[in-house]
């Protein structure tokens, strides 16, 4: 499955997923885009930014389980994804747990 469609998932997909396209495919393009997308993110509504917060998960969700396919490709994925959304929404939705210092 190509990237793209990942990001698109079931729906129609978003404009601002052009912009991110590229840097998946070649993640040394993510510094100079990573701007405009965020300004673009800023013209989204309620409802495409919440399309546009799943889209980034399942692109996260995707490199973990085809990770051991293409270890440093599922790395640059999942970084530009997680890059990207807690620049736009400041957290991650599938934030790891620190279980350090728990009593249980």
């Amino acid at each position: 499955m190509d990237l793209a469609s990942v990001l698109t998932g079931k729906g129609e997909p978003l404009e601002i997923y052009q912009m991110i396209t590229p840097c998946l495919a070649d993640i040394r393009l993510f510094t100079d885009q990573i701007e405009p997308i965020y300004r673009a993110s800023a013209l989204l509504d309620e409802e495409q930014l919440d399309r546009f917060r799943f889209a980034l998960v399942r692109l996260q969700i995707h490199s973990d389980i085809y990770r051991n396919e293409d270890l440093e490709q599922a790395q640059k994925v999942k970084y530009t994804a997680q890059v990207i959304e807690k620049l736009v929404y400041g957290s991650l939705m599938m934030e790891p747990e620190n279980n350090f210092g728990s009593d249980s």
